[in-house]
């Protein structure tokens, strides 16, 4: 489809940045938000997107990728992966007046050419701007490294960067974590990400002896990830637990600190360390775990939980993302991190856990599950968000 054509087709014309997308998985929630926003507008919706050249820690580009130029991807989107001499101010202008865009549709706050770079380009412009902040702004997340977050922030709003932005959230906690960070009279829209679009596959079955488990987690090793904290609650484990981490190390340091604990946990505990892991093989990896184990300081989504409910599997992890009364639903448990203690109940409970009741369990995961793909009232509020 021609500029010209797609325009006068009369569906949104959205300009989105993001630092990675497909086929660059590494950095995770961001980039699978998305990936699935596409796939559920794809047939309603042109998106253009702008994004880098290579995948989070990775130190070149793929030799076969199209570089600083439009390339139409096989869900209909055009996507430029921009090389690191091309990301000039000069290159993103003529990106940004292309053509007229519905909208320019940031992912992420501190990024230097998916947030600050179009923002600063755009300011005093007419251009309507949303900027998905992709829960940066939650408790846990501003913690770490704060006085240099909360400068830039001051910068980007005395800048005129964040004037006339509009945000979305995807749970009325971030709404409020916007207002704070930002601005109390700023516009936000509440629109939930989306899953990935629903297959209807049935439960995958796995058998669970008593006094034995096996964990899994795909995700960063990172503190935002709390996987240091997640070691540590498997020191008085008692039975056999195996567990999984699958996902890339952040910070050497703190994974220096995971490998001590993990040196100190005893012999009946095994923890394994995979690296990367395709997204095509994360949900037969966690359909091979009883439990996802992810105890994070946030997440303004969690994918990986969906795809854990998605194939049948409980949840363990914190209060501080949006799968809420875990317990009640029957699909896992969401716990306070200041109460360590009932994390380590709770293990005991999953250790010494019979077939019957873990597979009730399971069908309580899948079934949430169901009911939160099937939802169209979230395709629609995003689809409303992009098209205002």
């Amino acid at each position: 489809m021609s500029m010209s054509s797609s325009r006068q087709s009369g569906r949104p014309q959205v300009l989105a940045f993001i630092d990675w997308y497909k086929p660059f998985y590494k950095a995770g929630g961001p980039v699978r938000s998305m990936v699935n926003l596409v796939d559920h507008l794809r047939d309603r919706v042109d998106f253009h997107i702008v994004t880098g050249d290579r995948d989070y820690t990775a130190g070149a580009a793929p030799k076969d990728l199209v570089r600083d130029a439009w390339t139409a991807k096989d869900s209909g989107e055009r996507v430029w992966h921009a090389s690191p001499k091309q990301r000039t101010l000069k290159q993103w202008k003529a990106l940004l007046h292309e053509r007229e865009w519905d909208v320019v549709y940031i992912n992420g706050l501190y990024s230097k050419w998916s947030t600050i770079a179009p923002l600063w380009i755009l300011r005093r412009s007419k251009q309507r701007r949303v900027v998905a902040v992709r829960g940066m702004l939650a408790k846990g997340p501003m913690k770490q490294s704060a006085a240099k977050k909360r400068a830039f922030l001051l910068a980007m709003k005395t800048t005129g960067c964040f004037k006339g932005v509009e945000f979305q959230a995807t749970n009325t906690e971030e709404v409020e974590d916007i207002k704070r960070w930002i601005g109390r009279d700023v516009k936000v829209h509440l629109v939930p990400n989306l899953g990935r679009k629903a297959s209807g596959a049935a439960p995958v079955a796995i058998e669970k002896k008593p006094g034995s488990l096996r964990l899994v987690s795909v995700g960063r090793i990172a503190p935002e990830k709390n996987t240091l904290f997640a070691i540590e609650r498997l020191r008085d484990a008692i039975g056999e637990v195996r567990f999984d981490l699958y996902g890339t190390v952040y910070d050497q340091a703190y994974y220096k600190r995971c490998l001590e604990a993990v040196a100190a946990l005893p012999p009946n505990v095994t923890v394994k360390w995979h690296g990367h892991i395709e997204q095509d093989q994360v949900a037969r990896a966690i359909a091979e775990a009883h439990v996802v184990f992810m105890p994070s300081v946030g997440e303004n989504f969690g994918h990986t939980m969906l795809e854990a409910l998605v194939v049948g599997r409980p949840l363990l992890i914190s209060d501080r993302t949006p799968w809420k009364d875990l317990e009640a639903k029957g699909a896992g448990w969401d716990l306070p991190l200041e109460e360590r203690e009932r994390f380590d109940r709770t293990m005991d409970q999953l250790i010494s856990m019979e077939q019957a009741e873990y597979d009730r369990i399971c069908t309580g995961a899948s079934q949430l599950a169901a009911r939160y793909l099937s939802d169209s009232n979230t395709v629609e509020r995003n689809y409303a968000l992009l098209s205002r």
